[in-house]
C-alpha cells in the first residue's frame, strides 16, 4: 500500500475520521488506488496511523456508504470495482457552505465558547431517547400516506398551548407551520411574501445569516441602528418608509442581548399597520433569559397581524433536529401553508411526535429551568475568569460580549483560536457596514468547561493581546 499516503493534523479543526476518508478518497480518485486494490484491515490501520481502531472503522464505513470501497468479511476491505462515478477534476474548488460565518466544522462536537449550541451536559437524553424511540416505532407502524405539510398535528397543539403560556401568544394551531430550524422558517416567509425587488429593515448589528437570506430573495437590506432600547425605529422610518418588512430580534436582540422597549415596540406595529408592512419576529432564544422574567413576544402585542413569529428548539434542545416554527398571522395562514406544501412540507414524523410527547409530558419546561440555572452558573464562572468585567456584557442567556479596542481584527482572533480549540465568534461579522462595524468576541456560556476555564481564557487573552 506504498501508494496510500495518509497524514493526521490534530489541530487542524477537522475531525480524523474525516481526514481519513479525505486521504483515502483522493487516492482513489486521483488512481493511486486502483479498482480491487486491497486496502489494510482497519486494526493495521489504526496502528499506522497511531489512532483508535474505532475511528478507521467509522472512516471505512464512511467509504462503504459512499460506494469507494467494499468489505468482504475475512477476504479483507478493497476499492469497488467498479468504481462509481468520481468527483469532477475541479472538486478542489469546492467548499463548505458560507464559511465566512460557519468556521467551525460542522457535525464536530461544541467547542469552548462556540455560540448558539445547547449544552450538551444538561440535556435529559434518557428520557428523550426513551421517548424518540417509542415515537420511531409509532412512525413505523403509522399508514403510508402524505402527512400534513405543516406538521403533525399533535406537535403543532403542544406549540400553540406553549406560546399562550410562556410568550403570550394567542394563535390557532392552523396558524403554525413546522420548519427545518429558523433559517427553514425564514425560507419559507420570504418565498410566501414574495417581496422581490422591495426593501427590508435589518438590525444593524444583526444576524449575518438573515441578512445574507434576505439578499438571496431579491430584498435590500436597510442596516438599521441598535441602541440600548433596541432597535431605533425612527431611523428605519427615516432611511425607509415605505420599506416592505422589518426583521427584529425584540426579546433578546442578537447580538447585544437588550430587549426592544414598549414604546418602540408600540411604534414599530403602527408604522408596519400604517404601511402595510410586514414584521418578522426572529424569537432564537424564547423565553430563555437569566435575569428576571423574559419579555413578551412582538406578536403578543400585534393587533393588526402584521407580526410573523419564527421560533426554534435549535437553542434549547439540539440544532441536529433541525425543527423550529412559524406562527402566521390568520390572513397569512393560508398562503403560509399552501407554500409549505409546495415548497417546504415539515418532514421528520416521528421527531415531531417525539418533540410533542416531551413538551405534552412536562419535560420540556422542567429542562428549560434547569438550563437556566446552569447557564447562570457557568456565565458566572466565564465572567471571573475573565477578570474584565468592565469590558464585558452578557447576552440574554447564551454569550458573553467582550468588547475590544476599535479596529481590532477579531475575525483573525477567532480564526486563530480554532487551532486551540477555542471558537469565539467574531462580533464585526454582525455589521453590514463594514465602516461602522466594532470589534468584540462572543463567548458562548453554554459548554464552559467546569474545570479548566481559567486555562482556555487565558489563551484568548494572549491571543488577543498579540493582535491589539
Amino acid at each position: 500500500m506504498k501508494d496510500l499516503r495518509i497524514e493526521l493534523n490534530r489541530e487542524a479543526g477537522i475531525s480524523l475520521v474525516e481526514q481519513i476518508v479525505g486521504a483515502i478518497g483522493r487516492s482513489i480518485g486521483e488512481g493511486h488506488l486502483y479498482a480491487g486494490a486491497r486496502l489494510p484491515s482497519w486494526r493495521d490501520l489504526s496502528v499506522q496511523l497511531g489512532v483508535a481502531r474505532g475511528t478507521v472503522r467509522a472512516a471505512y464505513e464512511r467509504l462503504i456508504d459512499e460506494q469507494l470501497i467494499v468489505s468482504r468479511g475475512a477476504a479483507g476491505t478493497f476499492v469497488a470495482q467498479p468504481l462509481p462515478a468520481l468527483r469532477p477534476t475541479n472538486a478542489s474548488s469546492l467548499r463548505s457552505p458560507l464559511p465566512d460565518f460557519y468556521q467551525h466544522p460542522f457535525s464536530n462536537a461544541p467547542m469552548v465558547f462556540q455560540a448558539g449550541i445547547p449544552a450538551q451536559d444538561v440535556f435529559p437524553y434518557k428520557v428523550w431517547s426513551r421517548i424518540a424511540a417509542g415515537a420511531a416505532r409509532q412512525a413505523a407502524m403509522a399508514p403510508v400516506s402524505y402527512p400534513d405539510p405543516r406538521g403533525e398535528p399533535s406537535l403543532r397543539t403542544e406549540i400553540a398551548a406553549y406560546l399562550s403560556v410562556a410568550r403570550g401568544i394567542i394563535c390557532a394551531p392552523e396558524q403554525i407551520v413546522i420548519t427545518s430550524g429558523y433559517s427553514g422558517g425564514l425560507g419559507l416567509i420570504l418565498h410566501a411574501l414574495g417581496l422581490r425587488g422591495q426593501t427590508a429593515w435589518m438590525e444593524e448589528p444583526g444576524y449575518p445569516m438573515t441578512r445574507t437570506a434576505l439578499s438571496m430573495a431579491g430584498i435590500e437590506s436597510i442596516p438599521v441602528s441598535v441602541d440600548a432600547r433596541g432597535l431605533d425605529v425612527e431611523e428605519g422610518i427615516r432611511r425607509a418608509p415605505n420599506a416592505a418588512l422589518a426583521v427584529v430580534t425584540a426579546g433578546q436582540q442578537a447580538p447585544l442581548g437588550v430587549t426592544l422597549s414598549l414604546s418602540r415596540r408600540l411604534r414599530l406595529l403602527e408604522w408596519a399597520d400604517k404601511n402595510g408592512s410586514w414584521i418578522i419576529e426572529d424569537d432564537y432564544l424564547s423565553e430563555l433569559q437569566l435575569a428576571g422574567r423574559a419579555a413578551p413576544a412582538l406578536a403578543s402585542q400585534d393587533r393588526s397581524g402584521r407580526v410573523i413569529h419564527i421560533g426554534t428548539f435549535s437553542k434549547t434542545i439540539n440544532p441536529g433536529l433541525r425543527l423550529g416554527f412559524v406562527v402566521a398571522p390568520a390572513s397569512l395562514a393560508n398562503r403560509v401553508a399552501d407554500t409549505a406544501a409546495a415548497l417546504a412540507p415539515a418532514a421528520s414524523i416521528a421527531s415531531q411526535w417525539a418533540l410533542a410527547e416531551f413538551m405534552r409530558k412536562g419535560h420540556y419546561l422542567r429542562h428549560l429551568r434547569r438550563m437556566k440555572r446552569t447557564y447562570s452558573a457557568r456565565l458566572a464562572a466565564l465572567q471571573r475568569a475573565l477578570r474584565a468585567p468592565a469590558t464585558t456584557e452578557a447576552m440574554a442567556g447564551l454569550a458573553l460580549l467582550v468588547h475590544l479596542p476599535q479596529g481590532t481584527d477579531d475575525v483573525a482572533i477567532s480564526q486563530q483560536a480554532l487551532t486551540f480549540g477555542l471558537a469565539p465568534l467574531p462580533l464585526s461579522v454582525w455589521y453590514a457596514d463594514a465602516a461602522q462595524a466594532r470589534s468584540g468576541l462572543l463567548l458562548g456560556v453554554t459548554n464552559v468547561p467546569d474545570e479548566g476555564i481559567e486555562d482556555c481564557c487565558r489563551r484568548l487573552v494572549q491571543l488577543t493581546e498579540a493582535l491589539i
